[in-house]
């Protein structure tokens, strides 16, 4: 064969429309609130979650926690009562 091959492209036939599929759209990160001093002299970091929901880890003994609670109060009482001094990755 020595004449150029030229290839024709049908349109694809008439079908049910196609729906747009939604975007995925990914959570926000975390949004740092506070910093609360525990006893021990660690820190209880407060974060309000894409949920709108507000979770604490303590760098002193570790202990993460989470509420659907509107303020710190769960916080507070954790720093109040964590006795533990800063770990030294945490810190």
């Amino acid at each position: 064969m020595t004449a150029a091959t030229i290839l024709t492209l049908a349109p694809a036939p008439a079908g049910p429309a196609l729906k747009p599929v939604a975007e995925y759209t990914a959570p926000h990160a975390p949004t740092f609130m506070d910093s609360l001093r525990t006893r021990g002299g660690a820190d209880v970091h407060i974060h309000r979650d894409s949920d709108d929901s507000l979770s604490s880890e303590c760098t002193g003994c570790g202990e993460y926690a989470w509420t659907l609670r509107l303020n710190s109060e769960f916080a507070q009482e954790h720093a109040a009562s964590c006795h533990r001094p800063p770990r030294l990755l945490a810190a």
